[in-house]
This record gives structure tokens, sequence and C-alpha cells, in this order.
């Protein structure tokens, strides 16, 4: 049976749903960063149909469906429906709605707690992987994943003929939005031309492989389908958008079920100064491991790159 695992990482918390000692569904929640289902008190800065609420930690929520009742300056409880998204765009704002208080019904995460790196062993190292390259590999094909600002575009290509390609990369696309967790409007391009029973097998593969909540249109005739799902928190490919930053937390993470004792981090500049604006991470890592942790940049080193080694 599928089951839910938890691990508490430095700067985020993972989440991962196996099955079969893989990671079908994955997520990342980032510290700092109130997640869909979170219960804040906040203060009304603008009515209207798009009201604006502020948050005590200072951030501003956009409430689609207003705030009917409350007046500009007023106290409301409100429940984040989607959190903050990092990336090209920062000037939106996370989405929310009025909440009586009541525990949100996005939280619906209990994953038992890791045993040790149960998630390294599912596979979750290939998944940074993916997230960080934006391609997933299959028999006979790929998939090429792209985060813009309108939509995520996932393109297939291969050697397989072209209407077996279509339907097993439309199968493997459905799997990477799901193990990716992206959400909100995505396009799939799969491989042009075919019968229109063809294309419908296409779209079969979809509907078997992504779990509902979605809709998607009918794959045209120019092989193109788009689905769109929920959309809660940044996926796994927008999180790695911010290189430095992503690249700075799987190293934590590597690092930290490495064999213990002080360690000195080699790294690109760009993830020292990460690493260095953030203390409290390099601290959380010297008590994981048990010793002192330094760092050294070397801007010969790939961003994804860096390792640990003795001081």
């Amino acid at each position: 049976m599928p089951e839910w695992v938890t691990e508490r990482g430095i700067g985020e918390t993972r989440h991962a749903l196996i099955e079969d000692g893989g990671i079908v569904e994955a997520r990342i929640e980032l510290d700092g960063i109130s997640p869909a289902g979170a219960i804040l008190e906040a203060r009304l800065l603008a009515g209207g149909r798009n009201a604006v609420a502020r948050a005590r930690d200072g951030l501003e929520y956009l409430l689609p469906r207003g705030a009917p009742g409350v007046a500009e300056g007023g106290a409301l409880t409100i429940e984040v429906t989607r959190s903050r998204i990092p990336g090209s765009e920062p000037w939106k704002r996370p989405l929310a709605k009025l909440s009586d208080g009541a525990a949100g019904d996005l939280l619906n995460i209990n994953g038992r707690p890791a045993a040790g790196n149960e998630l390294g062993s599912a596979g979750w190292d290939d998944l940074v992987e993916q997230a960080r390259c934006g391609i997933v590999r299959f028999a006979g094909g790929e998939l090429r994943i792209e985060a813009t600002a309108a939509m995520t575009v996932i393109d297939i290509d291969g050697h397989l003929p072209p209407e077996e390609l279509a339907v097993r990369g439309a199968g493997e696309a459905a799997r990477a939005i799901r193990r990716l967790d992206i959400g909100g409007s995505i396009g799939i391009d799969l491989p042009t031309g075919g019968s229109k029973s063809e294309r419908q097998a296409a779209a079969a593969a979809i509907d078997e492989h992504l779990p509902q909540p979605f809709e998607r249109t009918a794959v045209n005739g120019f092989g193109f389908v788009q689905i769109v799902r929920p959309r809660q928190r940044a996926s796994l490919i927008e999180l790695a958008l911010d290189r430095a930053t992503f690249e700075a937390r799987a190293l934590l993470r590597r690092v930290a079920f490495e064999a213990p004792g002080p360690k000195r981090l080699a790294v690109h500049p760009s993830v020292a100064s990460v690493l260095e604006a953030q203390p409290d991470w390099l601290d959380a890592l010297a008590r994981k491991v048990g010793g002192a942790i330094a760092l050294r940049p070397d801007a010969t080193l790939p961003i994804s790159g860096g390792y640990a080694e003795s001081p």
C-alpha cells in the first residue's frame, strides 16, 4: 500500500508517497512559508473582489473571493489556499480565503517520520536531479519539462514510432506531473500524427496515471493537450529555479547522511553565499553530524557539485 513518509530537513520538510519502494508523489515545504491550509491572523488592507490582507509576519495575501463583512483595517482570520511561489514573478501574492479559524482542509498529510535515509533509498536523489535539469528519461524517450510564467510545458521526444511514443510519453508525463508536484496549467506536446483513436489512447494514458482532481482537453491534431490541476504550492521544478538555494538545501541533506564528524563543504561561490546568509542551517548540520562545519568556495565546481571533505 502507498504510504506517506515525512523527513524533517534543514530549511525544508520533505514528503514522499512511497509505493513498491519508489516515490510516486512528492512535495517540499520550505521553512518560513505558510503552507496551504495554514490558518493565519491578518488585517484587511484593501476590500473588494480581490481583497488584500496582511498576516502578522508581514506577508500580504490575495483573497480572490473578497472579505465580505470586514472593513478595511479590520482583523480577520484567513486560510492559505496557495503558498508563496518563488520564481520569476516575486510580486505575485500568495492566495487565501476567509476562515472561521478551524483547521485548514488542505493540511492533509500525516506521513510517518522517515526511518534513516528512507527517502534516499526510494529515489529522492534521482527526483532532485529531475527537478534541477527538467529531464525525465524513460525507455524509448524522454520528457523535457520547463516552468514558464504561463504554464509548465512538457515536451516528449524519443526514437519510438510516433504513435507508441505518444501513448507511452503521455503516461510518463502524467507520472512526472504527480511525482514532481506540478500544479496549475500544464501543456504536454506529444509527437504529432496518428489517428483519432491513437490520440484518444494517449489521453487515456494520462487519465490512468494522473489521479483526480484535474481537468484536461482532448489531444488535438497537433499532439497538444492541456491539463489544469490544483496549485497549492511551488512544484519541485519551480523550487529548482532558485538554483543556489535549491542546491544548498540538497547538499545539506546529502551531507547529513554521511559519516559523522567535522566537515568542510566545498561549494560553488553562489551556494557559499546562501549558506553564509543562513548560519542556522550550518549550525543545524553541525548538530546532525556532531562536528564543526566550515565552507570552502570553489568557482571551478558546478553549482550542483558541492561535497563534504575532511577539514
